[in-house]
């Protein structure tokens, strides 16, 4: 079986990983920190991504960095000023953990007009 064990030593790999506030992307995050990746932990709610990357932190004996990376993928423009402000300090992704998304939503659009489950989980 694999598991987080398996994960070989991440140094110098940088990792992006949606929703990784809480859930299955919170894990991911957390195992990729401890394999010594510099991982951004990516939500669309900043307060909620500090308060996951100080849990990670005293949780784990990682060996990796985390960095909060504000990140919407409801809106076009917001994903955009992520991928701006991320190429800005980062000259390169080794991982992309598309984990966030939607699933089942009241009734409702993006900011670009598209229905919300098939927008943000596209």
């Amino acid at each position: 079986m694999w598991t987080k064990n398996n994960i070989p030593d991440l140094t110098g790999k940088t990792a992006i990983v949606t929703g990784a506030n809480t859930g299955i992307g919170f894990e991911t995050a957390k195992a990729l920190y401890e394999a010594g990746a510099h991982v951004i932990v990516a939500a669309r709610d900043e307060q909620k991504a500090h308060t996951a990357l100080k849990k990670i932190e005293s949780e784990a004996s990682g060996k990796g960095t985390l960095e909060v990376g504000l990140l919407d993928l409801a809106s076009l423009e917001k994903i955009k000023k992520f991928a701006d402000w991320y190429s800005e300090k980062h000259e390169k992704l080794d991982i992309l953990i598309n984990n966030a998304g939607v699933m089942i939503p009241p009734p409702s659009k993006t900011d670009d007009g598209f229905e919300l489950q098939f927008g943000v989980n596209l």
